[in-house]
C-alpha cells in the first residue's frame, strides 16, 4: 500500500513562457533594435533577456556600472566591442561577456556588419530602462548622453567616466 493519494486531477505546474521567432515586445533605439524575450514577469523578476541587433557603426551607451544587477552578453553573430575601463575586448560570435555589478563597461558595433547578441539581466530591472529610452525618443526627445545617464540613474546605474 502506498501513501500517495490517488487522483485523476492533473498536476499544476508553473506556466511556461515560449517566445517564437518574430514574437516578443520590440524596442527600437536608433540603430539598435531589441526584442524582449523575458521581461521578468515569468521569472519572479529574477531574470530578463533581450536579443539586440546592432547596425554597423552603432555607438553604445556611456560607460557605466550597475549597482543592483549583473549583465551578460552572448554574441550570436558579427562582432561587438566591449570596453571595460580602458580595455577593449572584441567579442565575436560564440563569445560570452559577463559583467558583474560594479564593473565599468560599455559596448558598440565598430564594424561594417550588423551584430546580434543576447543580453541577460539578473535581476530583470534593466529591461524597463530600454522601454524608458524608447518612450523618450518616441516623445520626440533626443537620446543624448545626459538624457541616457539621467535614465540610467533610475535603475541603480551610474556613469563610469573615471574609468574611461
Amino acid at each position: 500500500m502506498t501513501d500517495e493519494p490517488k487522483t485523476n486531477e492533473p498536476i499544476a505546474y508553473p506556466a511556461v513562457s515560449v517566445v517564437g521567432p518574430g514574437e516578443g515586445e520590440t524596442i527600437s533605439l536608433g540603430t539598435t533594435h531589441m526584442r524582449v524575450l523575458e521581461d521578468g514577469s515569468n521569472t519572479g523578476h529574477r531574470l530578463g533577456l533581450t536579443e539586440s541587433v546592432l547596425a554597423p557603426h552603432t555607438p553604445g551607451p556611456p560607460q557605466h556600472r550597475h549597482a543592483r544587477h549583473d549583465e551578460g552578453f552572448y554574441v550570436i553573430s558579427g562582432s561587438v566591442r566591449f570596453t571595460v575601463g580602458r580595455t577593449d575586448h572584441d567579442a565575436t560570435a560564440g563569445t560570452l561577456v559577463m559583467v558583474p555589478s560594479g564593473a565599468p563597461h560599455t559596448f558598440a558595433n565598430v564594424t561594417d556588419q550588423p551584430a546580434v547578441m543576447l543580453s541577460v539581466f539578473t535581476p530583470d530591472l534593466y529591461v524597463q530602462y530600454f522601454r524608458d529610452l524608447q518612450d523618450m525618443t518616441a516623445g520626440g526627445r533626443a537620446l543624448t548622453r545626459q538624457a541616457n545617464i539621467r535614465t540610467m540613474s533610475r535603475y541603480a546605474t551610474e556613469p563610469a567616466d573615471d574609468h574611461a
